[in-house]
């Protein structure tokens, strides 16, 4: 008996917590469209209303804030961070980083693997070279945040056929 009243508090907590979650997404659903960098934002493959508010809201909005695309990707914790000394050089992850930010990127870039060919192909590169799941979707992760850097400082939409066109393999006959 005792445990049907506790499963029974358990929903009746769910549901409202799923109600609220409801009303917060119709919220932002509401008032993104008005930010000046909505329409750019969500024409980046992956980034519908919801995500692409988070990631606006975890970089910010200021347009002089990154000076350029690697220190928005230092932020973001997308890069890595490459220690050279003489003798060595070491290629490691960073690990302080805004973790609401790094994972509404790999939540993109997951994303992305269905509806952008361009990103599709990249991850399977990584793949081809050895590199595990996490890190070819970190790595078309970091290539997101430089082509959303280009496209925020230049004022124009994502287009997936100048944002990969360095990827594309010719074929030489």
């Amino acid at each position: 008996m005792a445990y049907a009243a506790t499963t029974k508090a358990t929903i009746g907590v769910l549901r409202a917590i799923v109600d609220e979650v409801d009303a917060l997404r119709t919220e932002v659903e509401a008032h993104f469209g008005e930010h000046p960098d909505a329409d750019i934002i969500t024409s980046l493959p992956g980034l519908g209303v919801v995500l692409g508010a988070r990631v606006l809201a975890e970089f910010g909005d200021d347009r002089d804030r990154y000076s350029d695309a690697r220190a928005r990707k230092n932020y973001a914790g997308t890069s890595p961070i490459t220690r050279a000394s003489g003798k060595k050089k070491i290629v490691a992850a960073r690990f302080v980083r805004n973790d609401r930010l790094a994972d509404a990127l790999m939540a993109q870039a997951f994303a992305c693997l269905t509806c952008s060919p361009g990103a599709r192909d990249y991850y399977d590169k990584c793949r081809q070279r050895g590199n595990a799941h996490n890190d070819a979707l970190r790595r078309v992760s970091n290539r997101f945040v430089g082509i959303l850097h280009g496209c925020l400082k230049t004022r124009t939409r994502y287009d997936e056929t100048i944002a990969w066109q360095h990827e594309v393999t010719v074929a030489v006959d």
